[in-house]
């Protein structure tokens, strides 16, 4: 038995909307140890939407929809499903007193339309909607399938899940396993060289190993369904320790764990300081050690140092190291890194300077090709060349940050 969740909305198929309730619906069924295996967005047509049911209603025991339940005329999820099932609806006074009540508290009275709110599937229970006008459905049509329906404000569909559905999924039997994960999140490994390194774990059955990579970033999901946590954590713990040992300095942290967060806390348990130089990030640097709340402890302050005069004036880079190697150098992301620690007395001192593009870029210094510093509490300097490639502006500028970060994390280790 499964679950399909089934997004209705033209919007969506067209981009104009971000679906975060698909990934709100994913979560919660995983928390109630409910499989799914697949998700379907479809626009406002009834004949594709017939079809979409037809296919997951063979494949799948519980379908959850969400949108397409206003009053409109292209809201057609409720209309089409009891089609779907040759099933008449059925028009509920108690939602029309529900609406009209609504109404009458924001000094409005109801408009016909809404009406067409108030008809369900005959045999269907009503899912309140405490907030909005438009009502969600649960209904057994057939045996062994179980379809509920919300509407696609995320607000109210969160509502309506967390007030009614979770209580009656419940009360199905599901909810006694649980799904349970922890993710291992990893810099400065591609995903490929860590799967190299981690092979072996994606065989497993209990737990399960699998790998997710963003931009910059590498995650290990590992995975067990249990009847409890402390069992959960038995399995996985093991599983996990081995991966870290092995992937060594690259893991920085677990589940909801940033890298702010790590190099914030390693700084304060040493009691250090960090100041920042940035050029072609521009404040980005500064923007994620802020992000963090009580970052002040250790977080003094920076400098943006983006003309040239700045570099020389405010953070001491010599007028003779630009002429000979320029501003994107690893000599000049130095002297940025020990100015901007000794003009804020700071333990720690970072830069960055580069090519952020999309112009600017040479043959020998290309776009992408970024230098960071870091003078550290003895006032030793050392400085990395990174090569982002022909990448977006903002990518790279958030890829440089990041690193920046990385690197004084591993310092700091």
């Amino acid at each position: 038995m499964s679950a399909e969740i089934i997004c209705v909305g033209t919007e969506l198929l067209l981009g104009d909307i971000v679906n975060t309730n698909v990934q709100f619906l994913a979560k919660e069924l995983a928390n109630l140890g409910i499989p799914h295996y697949y998700q379907t967005v479809v626009g406002d047509n009834p004949t594709r939407l017939k079809e979409v049911i037809n296919i997951a209603s063979n494949r799948a025991s519980i379908l959850l929809f969400t949108g397409g339940l206003g009053p409109t005329p292209d809201d057609l999820t409720t209309e089409t499903i009891a089609q779907c099932f040759n099933c008449p609806l059925v028009e509920k006074a108690e939602i029309i007193e529900d609406i009209q009540r609504k109404f009458a508290a924001r000094g409005r009275q109801m408009n016909e339309n809404n009406r067409k709110q108030a008809l369900i599937p005959e045999g269907a229970t009503i899912l309140p909607n405490p907030t909005g006008t438009a009502p969600g459905i649960i209904w057994e049509p057939a045996p062994n399938l179980t379809i509920m329906t919300f509407p696609g404000v995320p607000s109210e569909m969160k509502r309506m899940w967390a007030e009614t559905a979770i209580a009656h999924l419940k009360s199905q039997g599901w909810g006694k396993e649980v799904i349970f994960s922890r993710m291992l999140r990893f810099r400065g490994i591609g995903e490929s060289a860590l799967a190299t390194k981690v092979n072996r774990f994606f065989d497993l059955t209990n737990p399960t190993v699998a790998p997710y990579a963003s931009l910059g970033e590498v995650r290990l999901r590992i995975s067990t369904k249990t009847a409890s946590e402390s069992q959960a954590n038995s399995i996985i713990e093991p599983i996990a320790q081995e991966i870290i040992k092995i992937a060594g300095a690259d893991y920085f942290g677990k589940d909801d764990d940033t890298l702010s967060e790590v190099v914030g806390t390693l700084l304060r348990e040493k009691q250090q300081t960090v100041a920042v130089a940035e050029s072609c990030t521009g404040g980005g640097l500064g923007t994620m050690f802020t992000d963090i709340a009580g970052s002040s402890d250790y977080f003094w302050g920076g400098v943006i140092a983006y003309d040239n005069r700045v570099k020389m004036s405010l953070l001491g880079v010599g007028s003779e190291a630009l002429k000979a190697h320029g501003a994107v150098s690893d000599i000049v992301a130095q002297q940025m890194a020990l100015g901007v620690k000794q003009r804020l007395n700071t333990s720690w001192g970072i830069s960055i300077t580069g090519i952020a593009g999309p112009g600017g870029g040479t043959e020998i210094k290309p776009v992408g090709l970024v230098y960071i510093g870091i003078a550290d509490p003895d006032g030793q300097v050392d400085s990395i060349e990174c090569t982002f490639g022909d990448r977006d502006r903002p990518i790279i500028r958030y890829l440089s940050s990041c690193t920046a970060l990385d690197q004084l994390r591993r310092k700091l280790i």
